[in-house]
């Protein structure tokens, strides 16, 4: 077919996308849904969501988007979809719902208490893993699940992500891609397939292998799209649906990142730093490199959760004001608050932040911080702030994992979100001092799945033509050499020091966070 298109949905935390992309990596059409609740939680620190929510937003979307280009279905040879990672669901031996969806963001804990065996204990202890492995089976929401809801944990038929179930629900076969398995589950990120039973970590989320769906490599057909589903979505029938990978795995993919001296940013609501490899390693101790969507290579990451998600959280709590002032001006609050802080220095007057607003699996007991605070401050130094804190912290884990990899990178490309502001991609040009890269679009995920729904049907010969024709570079920002000093000297006298030296704080303080006082 001369002009190709393949149908792509791109499910986000706080919204869904469907897009119709075509082989040069535009969009020929999109329709984009906010959630109004993108989460509930029924007790403090749980986010859920009902269980067909996801599919029936996409759904609505599709039919929407297709209803208006009725002219351009038979040009569609391909449906794929990319979403969030780590967001579960338990399924009946009909493969209906059995509760609602656990999301990523959820921070309910399993009792850890005698549920690891002593000698491996031990010999976690040994290697400098015993603490790691305890957050990490607290973290498991499987686990949780099996001492909370055994009885639904019993008639739990299969475990499976998110994006398992919407390959279900669109052509009835429960399959899903290597590179999707990116969360608490007992998978070998090495060699890319389940845990074996006697896997040295299986005990920390030991999920039958029963209960465990089918996997598939990136670019294999999940299977065809039912009678039932195009009736819901208005897809047509028949049309294959291709297996692609995660949402962040799509990003670096579709932001052109294949090659060791690259890195792809993402501005989203977790904001990421994942590299590109083909030899397997650790970007911290004890964390896995992820499977990427090119079958051969890897994806070592480092995750600031709920990083964008606090420019939302600013405007939400502050900016008020500054809301009203851009509506007025015809402009977004995220415009209008980039205009403010472009003539404020690079240091933010002092105010330096730490992102920990959600803490990680290595930092469970970290929390967010502000130091530096004086009469002079505004919340324009606030906002600058949060940006440079951001950028800081995934400064440190660009530094952490070169060093452990004995890579360089050269090259930072820009996307989710918050890469649509100049203002970021600057300061993050200026904090690392490397030249950050924008392609044609911020809606990396969606190209990135699009190229791999176009491989599978023969378009392009492998992921470097197809990088070649979908991928345009828009601009590039380069980095102020001057800027980048003076966010070097606060990186090393200052914010490289903040964690260690607020850990004893933060243990206390974490007691009050939890509803121990």
């Amino acid at each position: 077919m001369e002009h190709p298109l393949v149908l792509t949905f791109d499910i986000g935390t706080q919204s869904a996308r469907c897009l119709l992309v075509n082989k040069a990596g535009g969009f020929e059409d999109m329709q984009q849904q906010k959630y109004e609740t993108p989460y509930f939680s029924k007790q403090p620190g749980w986010a859920e969501q009902a269980p067909d929510f996801y599919f029936e937003s996409i759904a609505a979307l599709s039919k929407t988007l297709l209803a208006r280009n009725k002219d351009k279905l038979g040009r569609i040879v391909a449906v794929c979809l990319t979403c969030i990672r780590d967001t579960v669901l338990c399924l009946d031996k009909d493969k209906r719902p059995l509760r609602d969806i656990i999301l990523w963001l959820d921070e309910r804990e399993a009792n850890d208490e005698g549920q690891i065996p002593a000698s491996k204990r031990a010999l976690f202890s040994l290697v400098g893993m015993g603490e790691s492995v305890r957050i990490l089976y607290r973290a498991t929401a499987a686990n949780w699940l099996m001492q909370n809801e055994p009885d639904l944990w019993a008639k739990t038929d299969k475990y499976v992500m998110l994006p398992t179930y919407l390959n279900y629900l669109l052509t009835g076969t429960l399959k899903d891609s290597t590179a999707n398995m990116i969360g608490h589950v007992p998978f070998d990120y090495k060699k890319r397939c389940w845990m074996g039973e006697s896997g040295l970590t299986r005990c920390v989320c030991d999920v039958p292998q029963e209960k465990l769906c089918a996997l598939v490599p990136s670019g294999e057909v999940i299977g065809t799209i039912t009678a039932e589903a195009s009736e819901k979505t208005g897809i047509p029938a028949g049309l294959p649906l291709i297996a692609t990978g995660s949402d962040k795995g799509c990003e670096t993919l579709g932001m052109s990142v294949i090659r060791p001296d690259q890195a792809a940013v993402s501005f989203g609501t977790t904001a990421t730093l994942q590299m590109a490899v083909k030899d397997y390693f650790e970007p911290q101790p004890f964390m896995p490199a992820y499977p990427a969507v090119p079958n051969d290579m890897y994806n070592p990451e480092f995750e600031v959760f709920r990083g964008f998600w606090m420019i939302s959280w600013f405007i939400e709590q502050f900016g008020a004001e500054d809301k009203a002032a851009a509506a007025a001006k015809g402009v977004s609050a995220e415009q209008y608050l980039d205009e403010k802080i472009k003539a404020i220095a690079p240091g933010a007057g002092g105010l330096l932040l730490q992102p920990f607003w959600t803490p990680g699996i290595t930092n469970p007991a970290a929390s967010g911080a502000i130091v530096g605070f004086s009469d002079y401050h505004t919340r324009y130094h606030l906002y600058r702030a949060v940006i440079e804190g951001i950028c800081m912290e995934l400064y440190h884990g660009l530094d952490t994992m070169q060093k452990r990899s004995k890579l360089t990178v050269r090259d930072l490309y820009a996307g989710g979100g918050g890469a649509s502001s100049p203002v970021v991609c600057q300061i993050a040009a200026d904090v690392f001092g490397l030249p950050v890269h924008r392609i044609q679009t911020h809606e990396a995920s969606a190209v990135g799945c699009a190229m791999v729904a176009f491989l599978s049907q023969g378009v392009f010969g492998n992921y470097e033509d197809a990088i070649a024709h979908m991928i345009q570079q828009k601009d590039v920002f380069a980095p102020n050499a001057e800027n980048h000093r003076v966010y070097m000297e606060l990186y090393d006298k200052a914010y490289s020091h903040l964690a260690s030296r607020l850990k004893p704080i933060e243990k206390v303080l974490h007691h009050f966070q939890t509803g121990g006082h």
